[in-house]
């Protein structure tokens, strides 16, 4: 069986490192906030070319904790409106939602599963301040349009990178991310880590993952607990230099797939330009998805939906649930993500397309 993603012997290689490295934790002893930590906040600011890097628990701590920023920055107030894709993972909502700020959700692009900026002006109200763009399965939204966009409505740039890392931005924002084990760089857990260029926001984020604190027992905020893991970083730390080198692997068995794929039943991703995606996922459309995942399962190929259920069809939020998203619900209804990793062979990689292509 090709897996979709095999972790183990994705990490297989570290492994080594990991064992010396955990050694090295039990021997320092500190394990909260210690130098793995700051070496990979250094490390990853300098990687995506950010001023700052605030490590947290997870990606979903990284969004909300922008977001709250912004509003002890006074750029946002509770009850403000928040553009959002209708085509995300649902985290991107929960963190709105978490906040105390309205998620407005726009449909996509169908082409590309990105938000579509020619649909979310006309959602722009006078509560609307801020758009939360997520570069969705690792393929840069089109943020050239989003930012003249924005600026003309003088709307705050937030953008969700949990699926983007190692992606070349374009402009000036703060970046959400996670290191969930299935992502580009991924930990052996949970974490995540925002990256920003503003100097007042950085501090006030410093201080909210810690309590609202700067220093021990003195609260200026009231912060949360979700500081990104002394050993998650250390692993991070190993893997980080490795990131260019899978991100390349990965657009490697993209271009096969978009080259070599050729069937009138399956719809391709669109990708205009290479420097533009970093293929966390490589996700083809097809009318009866299910039928397609049980063939490819039957002929070896594990393949995994994301996602089958959009957020606003959620039972979790079903304040959302009337609403009429045709473009996304269809995308939900017929998506398919397929084995994507450096560790699938050339042998996999051609069985995995003379099977598509035999369908």
């Amino acid at each position: 069986m090709i897996k979709f993603l095999d972790l183990h012997k994705l990490n297989k290689p570290f492994e080594a490192q990991f064992l010396a490295k955990t050694k090295a934790f039990l021997d320092n002893g500190w394990y909260i906030l210690g130098d793995e930590v700051k070496q990979f906040e250094t490390s990853f600011a300098s990687f995506s070319k950010a001023k700052h890097c605030i490590g947290v628990g997870n990606g979903l701590d990284a969004l909300v904790l922008i977001l709250k920023a912004h509003i002890q920055l006074g750029n946002l107030q509770k009850g403000d409106e928040v553009i959002v894709p209708a085509n995300t993972y649902i985290a991107s909502v929960l963190a709105i939602l978490q906040a105390d700020l309205i998620p407005v959700l726009v449909e996509p692009n169908i082409e590309t599963f990105n938000i579509d900026p020619n649909l979310f002006e006309e959602k722009i109200t006078s509560k609307t301040k801020a758009i939360l763009v997520v570069h969705l399965y690792g393929q840069l939204a089109e943020m050239d349009k989003i930012n003249a966009i924005c600026a003309s409505h003088n709307l705050l740039v937030i953008e969700d990178a949990a699926q983007a890392h190692g992606l070349t931005f374009n402009g000036n924002h703060t970046r959400a991310f996670s290191f969930y084990p299935g992502k580009n760089l991924g930990a052996l857990g949970d974490g995540g880590a925002i990256t920003t260029n503003d100097d007042a926001l950085a501090e006030i984020l410093f201080s909210l993952r810690n309590y609202g604190s700067n220093k021990k027992y003195h609260n200026d905020f009231i912060g949360v607990n979700s500081r990104l893991d002394e050993l998650q970083a250390a692993f991070l730390n190993i893997k980080l230099p490795h990131l260019n080198t899978e991100n390349e692997a990965r657009k490697k068995i993209a271009k096969r797939y978009l080259s070599e794929i050729k069937n009138n039943k399956i719809q391709l991703p669109v990708c205009n330009n290479f420097n533009d995606h970093v293929f966390h996922l490589f996700v083809i459309r097809t009318e009866n998805r299910d039928k397609l995942q049980e063939y490819l399962y039957k002929n070896g190929i594990e393949t995994v939906i994301h996602y089958p259920i959009p957020p606003h069809k959620q039972k979790a939020l079903q304040e959302f649930n009337h609403l009429s998203l045709p473009i996304t619900e269809k995308i939900h209804q017929e998506v398919l993500s397929l084995p994507m990793s450096s560790v699938l062979s050339d042998e996999e990689i051609t069985h995995i397309i003379a099977t598509l292509n035999s369908y």
